[in-house]
């Protein structure tokens, strides 16, 4: 291998030991974050924009009804009950023992809704702030056999949310799903999958193969995100835990100089996806470290180069989705902190 990761190995040498340099480095990171947490309020113009959702918990109504109130629910609720289904199928569902157990499970986690709805709230209007013509859906909640891939959908008058996704990554119902999935199957993630949803409506692919495209397709999304949360910390807007999120800062130089000196940028090998872009439980360079390594690297870096674009140019967030790889890559001037 061409590069020189000397700074990248050393470093995880020191993390099983759990001593070092680094050990203290994350130390202070933490610190640094947790006093960084308190300190992060709204904007007074973000924060004074009236926002109140409307939520409809369909979930507990729907494991307190019987075969009398059914037909009620149902025409309540019409575009949760499929008309491929007759209402036997549904009478039926209410005494399956896995729906029961479902509505238990969730009923403990979420026995009720007001936290989740404040930094929905909060989600909203950062929303509204920056795109004021947006309506504000109706939220409702609903177990959904832990559809994990799709845990929210966000249609223009409407919010579904599966609760039954957000127990917790330990719940029992994950067991067999990847652990790099599970870790984030937490109700302080709610709000930004709302915040994916909404941002996945404005940002598409260009259509170009390239590894860079796809860093900056990801890295607008994530940019798009944060902004729009602004009380999240930023491991939890790229899906990482702590740990993860202070080994990408710690290691970016010498994820990009990878990327760089072995000529990713402009490959178009699909190959890379899977390496540096896609749900895995790490990202692949090939090197010993791989397994201590945090997966979707090269979403981090387009994210960083995204920031460094935007820094260097007073546009509007709404205009970032049209801006092109190539001219926010050439325009960033992209550095990596040292």
């Amino acid at each position: 291998m061409s590069v020189n990761l000397l700074n990248l190995k050393w470093l995880n040498r020191q993390m099983p030991s759990g001593r070092g340099v680094f050990s203290i480095f994350l130390m202070l990171l933490a610190v640094f974050f947790t006093s960084c947490k308190n300190e992060v309020k709204i904007p007074d113009e973000i924060s004074e924009i009236p926002v109140s959702l409307t939520v409809k918990r369909f979930d507990k109504q729907f494991a307190q009804v019987d075969s009398a109130s059914l037909p009620a629910l149902i025409e309540e609720f019409p575009y949760l009950f499929p008309g491929d289904y007759p209402q036997a199928f549904w009478q039926e569902k209410l005494q399956d023992t896995i729906q029961l157990e479902l509505n238990s499970e969730v009923e403990k986690a979420f026995p009720d809704f007001e936290k989740e709805t404040a930094a929905l709230d909060d989600l909203f209007k950062h929303i509204k702030y920056y795109y004021p013509k947006t309506s504000l859906p109706e939220v409702v909640t609903v177990t959904s056999d832990v559809s994990f891939r799709r845990p929210v959908i966000l249609t223009d008058s409407l919010l579904i949310i599966g609760l039954d996704n957000y127990l917790g990554p330990k719940h029992h119902f994950y067991t067999g799903i990847q652990r790099y999935y599970a870790q984030n199957f937490r109700k302080e993630q709610i709000d930004v999958d709302v915040a994916d949803a909404f941002v996945n409506k404005w940002v598409k692919r260009e259509g170009n193969r390239r590894f860079l495209d796809e860093m900056i397709y990801h890295g607008k999304r994530l940019f798009m995100m944060e902004q729009l949360l602004t009380l999240k910390d930023k491991n939890e807007i790229i899906d990482y835990t702590p740990e993860q999120y202070e080994w990408a800062m710690a290691n970016e130089t010498d994820i990009w100089t990878y990327f760089v000196e072995n000529k990713l940028l402009f490959d178009t090998d699909s190959k890379l996806l899977s390496r540096f872009i896609n749900p895995a439980p790490f990202s692949k360079f090939y090197l010993e470290f791989d397994n201590d390594s945090p997966p979707r690297l090269g979403r981090y870096i387009g994210w960083q180069i995204v920031k460094a674009y935007m820094e260097r140019n007073n546009i509007p967030l709404q205009m970032l989705p049209a801006k092109s790889a190539d001219e926010i890559f050439k325009e960033a001037n992209y550095k990596p902190r040292r």
